[in-house]
């Protein structure tokens, strides 16, 4: 039992029952709470040295009692246990945790005792998730030499990582092979090592997550209010220093948000109520984003690759479009090597596929939307471009795409677009805007690839009672925070439901996808350009193609054989001399594997918890997750083949698995209504 008169230290080490401070010699601190106290005060200080290691303060050493009360105690402490004694017993289970270094026990302590270690099962239980993930990569990825996880990974061709510093000293020592598997290591490669991109990301993003989880602390972004920016963008001192790369871009005057469709009609323009007219005029691309007619400041496609292209820019990127004013014929984003410190490049060095922007413009193609389209004056090569500045020709509607060879000799997708606005164009006389007509005659598509042309009806067409464009379909809702008013004139910004956050493993799995199949990598491959690949899908890329080539003339002697160049699918480097013999990135591999093998252990165990009946009451079910859901059983559906029955069990585990994925902790709900939902997916999809 403490005594009346033991008083601790304060905080400048000044005894609070004598107001001495007392020297190091006289000072004692507790073993528990870290708190000084002055020996010669203590009613009773201990007997020896060795006492004095143990030693704990009369506080820490009082037993719990039911009418002690402490001060400021913890409320999630005092919640559960009641008392003091729990408090220091949970003090002793953070001092005895030798998994914790000494600033995470100090921050652990700090948090308990003011206040701050809100749910602390699941604070804890998040950072030793975050420990698993990066004692994954600690274990598999260290760098051989210097025994650490590498900061800038350099892989050999024999699919071993290394430091860039360590790599770089064990070349400079004359060493051309392998510290581990003494396989030779190219001479281009030893002069020019090229650091995987794949394994920065993945271990930066584990490191990330684990400081942020120990920290304990939200980070604090900095973020202005519409409102609260310049009427004209580039106006603020910011902007004076650095000039536009790190200025605000300015206030948006329109009210649309950043998924609309269609023209900007005068209810979304609050400033002027006229909307935003064709034959607009802005400066720049930034001003141009302040009306809306296109939100991206370098982009030149505006969308999403599962919800259509709102808007496009005509500005010169790309040397295959033709623009007939009228109608135009567009080339899609990608097929150049933008890595490195490569940040502009005309240069194409792979063919584009339809992925990302250029999917996006398919779907406008397929769903008939309209796309707004401004031209800048960057393009040089129209006569329809302005002299200036940036121009808003109205909306198009997209009629065809397919693929083809491009001036440069590899793949583009390209697009048919077609003006369909009720406005006259601005370099025509016209009073009235344009009405149907005729596709024009494209010469291109007799050796086109990949046609894909709209078979139903647009959504955005002609009404001939109306005579005018129209939605004939709703437009497609908009996936953006919007503000709207209450009754009381309040204004409220709603957040749509997003889909789920994914997990840290699952984010790192993310990133080791191969660059060909998009999909995660099976059985590695780093080539010596350090872009990662399946096995299967880089052999299948060069299949049928030999090493060499056999030169011979009739009647005369026979020529040396000829390398082949094989050029990586990624970029312009020769790999013939890789694919050789190509070695699997184990230490990539166990990654993946672990990773893998650890979500379908948490997925399992949801599970079995939701066939036992034993979901969490705090768990809920996005609503858009079983849309989407109920929206891909209905296109399986329309070319499912008959399966047995071992088969359609299996596929239901697998719904079942896929819809415990999708639980949320944000509010309770009843079982009763999760199961309903599981046994709903259930029931659509057989």
């Amino acid at each position: 039992m403490a005594h009346d008169s033991d008083l601790p230290c304060d905080g400048d080490g000044v005894c609070m029952a004598c107001k001495v401070k007392p020297s190091e010699n006289e000072s004692l601190t507790c073993k528990t709470c870290a708190t000084p106290w002055h020996v010669s005060c203590l009613s009773a200080p201990p007997d020896s040295m060795g006492d004095a290691v143990n030693w704990e303060c009369p506080d820490c050493s009082m037993p719990p009692a039911a009418d002690v009360v402490p001060v400021k105690q913890n409320a999630a402490a005092s919640s559960s246990s009641g008392g003091r004694g729990d408090l220091i017993a949970a003090i002793r289970v953070i001092e005895s945790d030798s998994t914790l270094t000494e600033q995470e026990k100090a921050q652990k302590r700090q948090d308990l005792m003011s206040g701050n270690s809100k749910d602390e099962d699941a604070a804890v239980e998040g950072v030793n998730q975050d420990k698993d993930v990066l004692n994954i990569l600690d274990s598999s990825l260290n760098c051989s030499m210097c025994m650490q996880l590498p900061e800038r990974p350099v892989t050999t061709p024999c699919g071993h990582n290394f430091c860039l510093k360590c790599f770089q000293k064990w070349v400079g020592q004359r060493k051309s092979t392998c510290a581990n598997c003494r396989t030779p290591i190219p001479a281009k490669m030893a002069s020019q090592p090229r650091i995987n991109s794949a394994l920065v990301i993945a271990i930066r993003m584990a490191r990330m997550m684990r400081s942020g989880a120990s920290s304990g602390s939200s980070k604090v972004s900095h973020f202005v209010h519409n409102q609260n920016r310049p009427d004209k963008a580039f106006t603020t001192e910011r902007a004076k220093k650095t000039g536009k790369a790190n200025a605000c871009s300015g206030k948006i005057f329109v009210t649309i948000p950043g998924d609309h469709f269609g023209p900007i009609s005068a209810d979304n323009d609050p400033e002027r109520n006229v909307g935003v007219m064709v034959g607009e005029t802005w400066e720049d691309r930034f001003e141009c984003r302040q009306w809306g007619a296109h939100f991206p400041h370098v982009a030149g496609i505006a969308g999403q690759s599962d919800y259509g292209a709102q808007s496009v820019a005509l500005s010169g990127g790309y040397e295959d479009d033709e623009d007939h004013g009228e109608w135009f014929l567009y080339t899609g984003s990608g097929g150049r090597d933008l890595s490195g410190n490569k940040r502009t490049n005309k240069l194409q060095s792979f063919d584009q596929k339809f992925e990302k922007l250029n999917e996006a413009l398919r779907v406008s193609c397929l769903k008939g939307y309209p796309v707004r389209v401004v031209r800048s004056h960057k393009e040089k090569r129209s006569s329809y471009a302005p002299d200036k500045g940036v121009r808003y020709d109205g909306v198009y509607r997209i009629e065809k795409c397919w693929r083809k060879p491009g001036k440069q000799g590899f793949k583009v997708c390209r697009y048919l677009f077609v003006r369909c606005d009720n406005d006259p164009a601005p370099w025509t006389s016209d009073e009235h805007g344009d009405r149907p007509r005729a596709l024009p005659a494209i010469k291109e598509l007799q050796g086109a690839t990949d046609m894909t042309e709209r078979k139903g009806a647009p959504a955005w067409d002609y009404d001939e009672e109306k005579s005018c464009w129209m939605w004939k379909k709703a437009p497609p809702p908009s996936r953006k925070p919007v503000q709207c008013e209450n009754e009381d004139g309040t204004k409220v910004r709603q957040v749509r439901p997003k889909r789920l956050t994914m997990s840290v493993k699952q984010r790192l799995l993310k990133e080791f996808t191969c660059h060909l199949c998009r999909e995660v990598m099976n059985h590695p491959l780093t080539t010596p350009c350090a872009h990662n690949f399946c096995k299967a899908c880089l052999d299948g890329a060069f299949a049928g193609q030999s090493f060499t080539r056999q030169r011979t003339c009739e009647g005369r002697r026979t020529l040396r054989a000829q390398k082949n160049i094989m050029k990586c699918p990624s970029c312009p480097t020769d790999i013939s001399d890789f694919l050789q013999n190509p070695q699997i990135n184990r230490e990539l591999m166990n990654v993946i594997e672990s990773l893998k093998r650890q979500i379908e252990e948490e997925n399992a165990a949801l599970s079995v918890d939701v066939d036992d009946g034993s979901l969490d009451g705090n768990n809920e079910i996005i609503a858009d997750e079983a849309v989407e859901t109920d929206k891909s059983v209905e296109d399986d559906k329309e070319g499912a083949q008959p399966v047995n029955e071992t088969e359609t069990k299996q596929t239901h585990k697998r719904k079942r698995s896929s819809s415990i994925d999708n639980v949320s902790p944000k509010k309770p709900v009843d079982k009763s209504d999760v199961v309903h939902n599981l046994e709903e997916v259930d029931t659509a999809h057989t």
